[in-house]
């Protein structure tokens, strides 16, 4: 995958979560200040503009995820945008100089990803946050196989992921103000995080059904 088509990635991701806008604001609202799907829409319009613009310029596959993580840090405020910016960064790194991504490495995008959120919030498992999905996720990513079965297994963990933050207790971010009251609610970010990992997956079945004879 060259540089235009990382951007047809975010692409997406920027489309499933614009569509997800209101479901994560009211997710975010039962528990946080109701932004979280404000943030993640625009975050993301944000990153295809400026990657769109960075392919254009013939950046290559790692720069464009640093401008991809600047331009989420530009857009969006509060705690998702350091984490986010984190995330794009840290893939930055992994596919520094990278002309294109070959098929095979686009799950490792969320091991990237889930480390650069790790480091940047903190979080541990069970804390009620993205990384209830982001960890599990990345894990199931590195089990061997065609990269189409390895995201498919991500996406199920992280869908198990988001799921049990529905039975957790805040103790990190806005949330953990409510203590046991965030209890019986998702938290809004493991449920962005599952939309990104889906993004990721449709944009990695339309690619390869793009490239069968």
């Amino acid at each position: 995958m060259d540089s235009h088509q990382i951007v047809d990635l975010f692409r997406v991701i920027a489309r499933r979560l614009a569509e997800a806008r209101a479901e994560l604001g009211a997710l975010d609202g039962a528990i946080g200040d109701a932004d979280h799907g404000n943030s993640m829409a625009d975050g993301f319009a944000a990153v295809v503009r400026a990657s769109a613009e960075a392919a254009t310029r013939g950046s290559d596959v790692g720069d464009l995820f640093v401008v991809a993580g600047r331009s989420f840090l530009n857009a969006v405020g509060a705690t998702t945008g350091p984490l986010y910016a984190s995330a794009l960064l840290r893939a930055g790194q992994r596919f520094a100089g990278q002309k294109t991504l070959a098929i095979a490495d686009l799950p490792d995008l969320l091991a990237a990803f889930a480390a650069g959120i790790s480091d940047r919030g903190k979080a541990r498992p069970g804390d009620k946050t993205m990384m209830d999905v982001w960890g599990p996720a990345a894990r199931a990513a590195e089990q061997p196989g065609p990269p189409r079965d390895r995201m498919a297994r991500a996406l199920r963990a992280a869908e198990d992921g988001r799921d049990a933050t529905r039975t957790m207790v805040a103790s990190v971010g806005r949330a953990a103000r409510l203590g046991e009251r965030s209890l019986g609610h998702v938290d809004p970010g493991a449920a962005s995080a599952v939309i990104v990992i889906a993004a990721l997956q449709e944009g990695l079945a339309h690619h390869l059904a793009q490239d069968r004879p």
